[in-house]
């Protein structure tokens, strides 16, 4: 080779290698990689449901893209990383799930990422409620067996419910940490897209990992039902995160009130502050600690409360319709069972809805695999009798005895699997498969039935999600029984940390300072 052209080689040898580079070794104009990975669940310990691996309905690789619109191809955010998807699953909220379940898809995420490894970010999308069998802190854990095979310096986004759990070791190993704002959820994408905008921009901007994460413990256990954001105080508590996130130097700013059907040291409220201004994430996170201590006495129910006895009395007297009543205890979407029979028996024994030109009435619903098997023996006109109900919480009430006639039947639902209509007196009853809650017009609809010209529609809910919300005539919450029951002093706690709030209604201001955290890569 002549000398010359050595020379050209090393030469080109040089330059190429002192390109400028960010902070992951990448050349500046190469993507970053990102991971996306997550379990998502509410389970309570206080129902004696169990939830096992199906109930996932796992995603694996680019079928997770599916479930975001904002990765759609083209899309800014597709554009602006290369994606590695690995395994994403989310669950109808329900009862603990089982070792086995938990040990099988973490194992399928680890071994995901350790084939398609090294990462410069992950995006982790929780709920931040899911109880494990012999786990004390289920999120904690997985991230914690995330980072020993990604590595402590890949910056990890976490996106959660704000009524889930962060715990001190899922503070420490999230890098990055955010939350909905708005209860219902009419904010949850807009918040998973803050949440890898965030990433994004610390990895392009070559900032990295946040200087500071202040997060503050909040003695306080609320439901759901008590803390919605479309009225007070919870709507001007949460209006006052922008203002904090606003601030020069922070990055995010978050309130969790946490998950309140589950019995373990993370239940309570949390608040975070992330960024790099160390004064303004301290004070901005203890601002929003103490708003919230300040206003817990002011927390009340989103609608009226009463018993069912005192809903029915009311809804029969009602010119609204539909008159909604949330069958509280047993909400699907909390946590609960979903086929505790005690309303369901309640309505059957009263003689207003004994003849078929009584009160019109819908009750969605009730699982009875036993009854659905019937039903499609005879056909949509056909007449059943079949058990339903309380096939996993019969704490309250017994499975029942519905005999009636088939009005519809529907196959293919993704949790229902099969649902039918069945006549009972005035009342039609929804009948599953599998358990499934009634959000939207079209679960009535798709089932012929017209929910807006019923008198009654008794729904197991707690606060009703938008469309619901919309549809009613007038709405109760009845305090029902259940593995979700609102009265939370019925529960008997054991595990929690105490004092909190409300259970000791008295006890004495908590430390609201802010605890500075450990960087990820700090932790052994």
């Amino acid at each position: 080779m002549k000398i010359s052209n050595v020379f050209l080689l090393l030469s080109l040898v040089l330059v190429f290698s002192c390109k400028p580079q960010n902070n992951k070794g990448k050349v500046n104009n190469e993507l970053p990689r990102i991971a996306i990975a997550g379990l998502g669940i509410e389970s309570s310990t206080f129902s004696p449901a169990q939830t096992d691996e199906e109930a996932f309905h796992a995603r694996i690789s680019d079928s997770i893209f599916g479930r975001y619109p904002f990765f759609d191809e083209g899309t800014e955010i597709r554009k602006r990383a290369d994606w590695v998807p690995t395994l994403l699953g989310k669950a109808l909220p329900g009862g603990i799930v089982t070792r086995e379940a938990y040990e099988s898809m973490v194992a399928k995420t680890l071994k995901m990422l350790k084939e398609n490894g090294p990462y410069d970010g992950l995006f982790f999308d929780i709920h931040g409620a899911m109880s494990v069998v012999g786990l004390e802190d289920a999120e904690g854990d997985l991230i914690t067996r995330i980072r020993e095979v990604i590595g402590p310096d890949v910056l990890i986004s976490t996106s959660m419910d704000l009524h889930g759990n962060v715990s001190e070791t899922l503070a420490e190993h999230s890098d990055l940490i955010t939350c909905y704002r708005m209860a219902p959820h009419e904010d949850a994408l807009e918040s998973k897209a803050r949440a890898i905008t965030n990433l994004l921009d610390r990895l392009e901007n070559g900032k990295g990992k946040p200087k500071y994460k202040a997060w503050i413990p909040v003695p306080i256990l609320l439901p759901g039902e008590k803390t919605s954001t479309r009225i007070e105080p919870g709507k001007s508590l949460y209006a006052q995160i922008p203002s904090i996130e606003k601030q020069e130097g922070v990055i995010d700013a978050a309130i969790w009130i946490g998950y309140a059907w589950a019995d373990e040291p993370r239940n309570h409220a949390v608040v975070m502050v992330t960024g790099d201004d160390k004064a303004q994430v301290t004070s901005g996170a203890e601002k929003l600690a103490k708003a919230f201590w300040e206003v817990r006495n002011a927390f009340e129910f989103v609608a009226p409360v009463a018993t069912l006895e005192e809903s029915l009395a009311k809804a029969l007297s009602s010119k609204s319709k539909p008159f909604i009543i949330s069958d509280m205890g047993d909400n699907p979407t909390a946590g609960g069972a979903g086929d505790v029979t005690w309303t369901l028996r309640e309505l059957l024994s009263r003689p207003e809805f004994k003849s078929e030109n009584g009160p019109p009435v819908i009750y969605a619903s009730i699982p009875g695999p036993e009854l659905i098997d019937e039903a499609l023996k005879v056909g949509v006109g056909g007449k059943v009798s079949a058990m339903a109900g309380a096939m996993v919480d019969d704490r309250f009430a017994p499975p029942l005895q519905l005999t009636g006639q088939v009005m519809a039947i529907k196959e293919g639902d993704r949790d229902a699997e099969v649902e039918v209509v069945i006549k009972i007196g005035s009342i039609q009853v929804i009948v599953t498969r599998k358990r499934k809650p009634y959000h939207y017009k079209a679960d009535f609809t798709n089932l012929n039935l017209n929910p807006e010209k019923t008198d009654i529609v008794v729904v197991k809910i707690g606060y009703l999600v938008p469309e619901l919300y919309e549809m009613r005539g007038d709405w109760i919450m009845a305090m029902t029984p259940g593995g979700v029951d609102q009265d939370l002093e019925r529960l008997g706690y054991k595990h929690i940390n105490r004092p909190m709030f409300p259970l000791d209604k008295d006890m004495a201001t908590p430390d609201l300072s802010a605890r500075l955290l450990r960087a990820s890569d700090e932790i052994k």
